[in-house]
């Protein structure tokens, strides 16, 4: 299963800081529960990569905000 193989799965996402100083992106769907936690610093990187990807994303004609 790579990065551009869709599956119909729902899944939830939270994300928030936690009571120790980390940044937790917590992950929830079909019985599972993945919490991972970075520091602020590694946060910011997965932000951007984030935002490149969307901005990147965008370039080919993915699909507009809802």
């Amino acid at each position: 299963m790579g990065i551009n193989d869709e599956r119909d799965i729902e899944a939830n996402l939270q994300i928030g800081p936690t009571d120790k100083g980390m940044v937790r992106l917590f992950i929830e769907g079909d019985g599972v529960e993945i919490p991972m936690d970075f520091t602020p610093d590694e946060a910011r990187e997965i932000a951007e990569e984030i935002m490149a990807a969307a901005a990147h994303a965008r370039k080919m004609g993915g699909k507009k905000g809802r």
